[in-house]
């Protein structure tokens, strides 16, 4: 055989000595791992338990006040709060003179502006009835709805609020004291509301007549009010009528010349107007 034949038989045969030897070794190694994965296998089992019921709520905690020690006699027998004490005498005001038997023909025969007149003496003749008004608790102001019959009686009288139980007491007893009255201005029934002040700070009310030939403004209605039947129409406001020149030269015959009293009255009126807290609102 030749020599070089024979060296690349070995060398082949070496090789697929080695190949097979690799090949077994290669399957031992892959069968040994296949039995190390395989694990044995775990059962789940799932229990369903109910949830527990909500526990009912704690009662609140109720807290007890403390209890106090009971005041000594002492203690007990001292005023809760003394009165204030004024650092000089209380402000007094007399009351006004009754009106005049003029004053009361006057009034008697002025029917402009339901009785001006006549209203202004009667609530004169009540308050100068009622004594001096004194700084304090028992001042205050009474307001009355006052029906008078055409022949002068007293039908209806009555409180339609008050601000001191001794202003009422008086006024009525007043009313009650108050000698007969002239026949109304117009021989009908008068019904109006007059507010009394008893009260050492009340100034004067005495009434101003220049401006009672004005026709009284019409009263205002909403223009959009609407009865959700009738068909939907806004209003028009009326606007006052002016006398005609003849009536509103009569009308101005009758006015009496406006007291110093009553200019001062009137402008005290407006500056409380003016301080009011309801032109705010």
């Amino acid at each position: 055989m030749d020599p070089d034949r024979l060296r690349h038989s070995l060398a082949a045969l070496v090789v697929l000595c080695v190949h097979g030897l690799a090949l077994v070794l290669a399957g031992g190694l892959l069968q040994r791992a296949s039995k190390g994965a395989r694990a044995p296998q775990s059962v789940i089992q799932l229990v369903l338990v109910p949830p527990e019921p909500p526990a009912a709520p704690a009662a609140p905690e109720v807290l007890l006040a403390p209890t106090l020690p009971e005041p000594s006699i002492e203690a007990r027998a001292l005023p809760l709060e003394p009165p204030p004490v004024l650092d000089r005498p209380p402000a007094t005001q007399a009351a006004p003179p009754a009106p005049t038997a003029a004053e009361w023909a006057f009034a008697a025969g002025y029917a402009l502006k339901n009785s001006k007149g006549y209203r202004h003496s009667w609530g004169r003749q009540v308050r100068s009835l009622m004594g001096t008004a004194v700084e304090g608790p028992d001042q205050g102001l009474v307001r009355f709805r006052v029906e008078i019959a055409p022949d002068g009686r007293l039908t209806q009288l009555e409180t339609l609020w008050s601000t001191s139980l001794l202003a009422e007491r008086l006024a009525r007893q007043a009313i009650e004291a108050m000698p007969p009255l002239p026949p109304t201005p117009t021989g009908q029934p008068l019904i109006f509301e007059r507010t009394i002040s008893f009260s050492p700070f009340a100034t004067d009310d005495a009434p101003v007549y220049r401006n009672d030939c004005r026709p009284d403004p019409p009263v205002f209605r909403n223009p959009f009010a609407w009865d959700g039947r009738a068909p939907q129409v806004r209003a028009e406001q009326r606007v006052a009528e002016p006398l005609d020149p003849q009536a509103l030269a009569e009308c101005l015959r009758q006015l009496p010349t406006d007291s110093l009293e009553a200019e001062s009255a009137n402008d005290q009126r407006h500056i409380e107007r003016g301080r009011s807290s309801r032109l705010g609102r």
